[in-house]
């Protein structure tokens, strides 16, 4: 298998691993903050003990000594733990993953701004169309009795503090981010142990729990390792698979209907990335193409 081959496995195995989260979040019965505490807590310590069997304690002092960029990796991403389930307690799972989408939107914009990196007039019109579907999204949720402008807001904070721990990470591509995140999933644990009591949710329910924490662990180590081997558009095409199977997975479980205008808006800003990303890859694939002989 080459390098391509295993990135687009790795890329849409940890893609797969990642999409029953909000289901997790859905059958789990328990306060919002003490699922957020487990899911951080299990994801993180499956992911440390990886870490300590394969790279060794060196490299999680590493990822500790990268300075402010890393530092600000490990805060955005820490926060992103208790974000997602009070996103998905709040609001419906389509409108969350909806939100999610646009993700690259947001990095594209905080390449700008922190990174000086130039926004391409393809990104341009993405933006425009994405953010109308977001709008879309944000208008129907005024009609669906499930979903809230609360935890829309709560998925475009996750949305913003994950580009931004992207954006922070781009500067340390010498060193592995995978030994920071168990420090930022534990670390985020440990603030909510100070508000909350996490053990009585276990009884009866502590399966539920271990299994959510190994898939978002599964799917984090996968979602690092894949997207080394291929480009950017083929791993943003790749990620939208979750916008388009979460929402069914949960529909299919609990009955969750997410609303014709989620499902609009949503259309509207995956047909979005979509196009957008085919283009890119377009482009680059006939760059790659060698001249023909004689040309």
């Amino acid at each position: 298998m080459n390098d391509h081959a295993k990135g687009l496995l790795l890329t849409t195995l940890g893609v797969l691993f990642v999409v029953p989260d909000s289901l997790f979040v859905r059958l789990i019965e328990a306060d919002p903050m003490v699922v957020a505490f487990w899911r951080g807590l299990g994801a993180g310590v499956i992911v440390l003990l990886g870490v300590l069997a394969f790279q060794g304690a060196g490299a999680v002092r590493a990822s500790l000594s990268t300075g402010r960029p890393g530092l600000i990796y490990m805060l955005l991403m820490g926060s992103t733990a208790p974000g997602f389930v009070l996103a998905v307690t709040q609001t419906s799972v389509a409108n969350v993953v909806f939100i999610f989408a646009s993700m690259p939107i947001f990095s594209a914009i905080f390449g700008r701004v922190f990174l000086g990196e130039r926004i391409s007039s393809r990104m341009v019109y993405t933006m425009i169309v994405v953010i109308a579907g977001l709008g879309i999204i944000a208008y129907g949720s005024a009609e669906n009795e499930i979903a809230s402008w609360k935890g829309d807001l709560w998925a475009l904070y996750v949305a913003l503090a994950y580009s931004g721990a992207l954006t922070a990470v781009r500067q340390l591509r010498h060193v592995s981010m995978i030994p920071a995140v168990p420090i930022c999933y534990i670390g985020a644990a440990l603030a909510l142990l100070l508000v909350v009591d996490p053990w009585p949710a276990l009884e009866g329910q502590w399966l539920l729990f271990l299994g959510h924490g190994a898939f978002i662990a599964i799917a984090t180590c996968l979602l690092t390792l894949g997207p080394r081997y291929i480009t950017s558009a083929e791993v943003a095409l790749l990620i939208l698979l979750e916008s388009v199977l979460a929402p069914l997975l949960v529909w299919a479980v609990v009955g969750e209907d997410p609303g014709r205008w989620a499902i609009v808006g949503g259309a509207v800003v995956i047909g979005a990335l979509v196009v957008s990303n085919m283009v890119a890859l377009s482009r680059r694939r006939g760059r790659a193409m060698p001249p023909e002989i004689g040309a």
